[in-house]
């Protein structure tokens, strides 16, 4: 299928690749001498200047395709955002200082779609404005949360609020100081259909009755924000807080779910194209055995490799983003989960070579690779496991043969 970026589109590009070579790479080492000397969570006093000069250049907002009037950004289609994501997916701080990073994307997209006018005004402004940070709570540690309809948080309507009662975890972010609110999703009706039993609802971060338990380590790694495990008891939040009408939680959890699945994609092309800058780089800086690095066969192999298996993803992706642009992001399903299990993969890959390129130093600290390996590995989880998305992928290849065709009895009636 044919698809062009936009001349704005293009010129945006451009603008941030010239982002990141003059402030990005040029602060990476600073950002980490500072954020270390903070300690975990933290927020470098650096990233205020990076954010100034990223508003006065006008890179702001540039993943929000659905901007009303006056909210501070720049409209990208899906398509024209893609390349900004790859490089912005190079660094790991790079996305927040143009506010494009989750889990605030994918919360900005639901509540400027969902929320109502006082919402939009406590909430999402700040957002916009890049003054708070947010999280996100689904997934839970009693459930299998890879199907969304087992998730058990009680959401009880009682008077003109809401009462909240259960734990998430995994919600990443909410150890951020700086994160001030979450969305999460939770039963409001047990007894209705099944995906019509849940709600979404924004609860700020110093509810009465919501603890932060701990933060939950990614093999073994404290990541920035981190993923914490949060108890609800008895929290109380007004009624006019809930997103959407009761019941809709499911069908609004699929509408943050797309954009969030093709923005990890995007920015995990650029974690693989660092991988494989790393990969050269160091083979070419090293001797064994009577040679460089990069004279030996087998490294030139997993090079020639690594650039196909690059290339062919990153088209994967602007297919995707070219149909969630032109036929919406429902008729796009099967491309999201389709690149959603493909692109983590490969980046695993990439990064795997690397790592074994570097030697010893390729799991330590003085190099990013381990750290980005196991954020990758994460999105194999992310949104979605690689097993429910394959299921989805094959459920639909098959009907194109038998519109009839119904799971095994066991499985359709769970699915009920």
């Amino acid at each position: 299928m044919p698809y062009e970026f936009t001349q704005e589109g293009l010129a945006r590009q451009a603008d941030v690749v010239r982002f990141m070579d003059e402030h990005i790479y040029p602060n990476e080492a600073e950002f980490a001498r500072q954020y270390h000397a903070l300690g975990d969570h933290s927020y470098p006093p650096i990233m205020d200047d990076l954010k100034a000069e990223a508003k006065k250049r006008g890179l702001w907002n540039l993943f929000l395709p659905h901007l009303r009037p006056g909210d501070p950004g720049t409209k990208l289609s899906n398509l024209d955002y893609a390349p900004i994501s790859e490089q912005l997916g190079k660094v790991t701080f790079a996305s927040e200082v143009l506010n494009c990073a989750a889990p605030d994307t994918g919360n900005m997209e639901i509540l400027n779609l969902y929320g109502n006018e006082g919402i939009r005004r406590d909430w999402l402004t700040p957002l916009l404005n890049g003054e708070i940070r947010s999280a996100f709570a689904m997934t839970e540690p009693a459930v299998a949360s890879s199907d969304a309809t087992n998730i058990e948080l009680q959401i009880v309507r009682d008077g003109d609020e809401y009462v909240l009662n259960g734990r998430k975890w995994f919600t990443s972010g909410i150890m951020a100081p700086r994160c001030k609110v979450m969305i999460v999703m939770g039963r409001t009706d047990p007894k209705a259909d099944r995906h019509r039993q849940q709600s979404m609802i924004v609860v700020p971060k110093d509810t009465p009755g919501v603890t932060v338990e701990r933060s939950l380590t990614v093999y073994g790694n404290e990541e920035r924000g981190g993923h914490g495990q949060v108890l609800f008891e008895n929290a109380r939040v007004p009624a006019d807080h809930l997103l959407g009408e009761e019941g809709s939680g499911f069908a609004i959890s699929q509408a943050r779910l797309g954009p969030g699945r093709i923005h990890h994609c995007m920015r995990t092309i650029g974690v693989a194209e660092r991988g494989l800058e790393l990969m050269i780089r160091r083979a070419m800086s090293r001797t064994a055995f009577g040679s460089l690095i990069a004279q030996k066969g087998l490294i030139q192999d997993w090079i020639a490799e690594s650039r196909i298996e690059i290339d062919m993803a990153r088209e994967y992706v602007l297919r995707c983003a070219h149909l969630m642009d032109t036929v919406g992001n429902k008729a796009a399903a099967t491309e999201i989960s389709g690149i959603k299990v493909a692109i983590p993969n490969m980046a695993l890959k990439v990064l795997d070579r690397a790592i074994q390129v570097h030697g010893a130093a390729g799991v330590t600290q003085d190099f990013p690779l381990a750290s980005m390996w196991a954020h990758a590995r994460t999105l194999r989880f992310a949104d979605g496991p690689d097993e429910v998305h394959k299921m989805t992928i094959a459920r639909r290849e098959l009907k194109k043969y038998d519109p009839k065709f119904q799971m095994t009895p066991a499985a359709e009636a769970s699915a009920r």
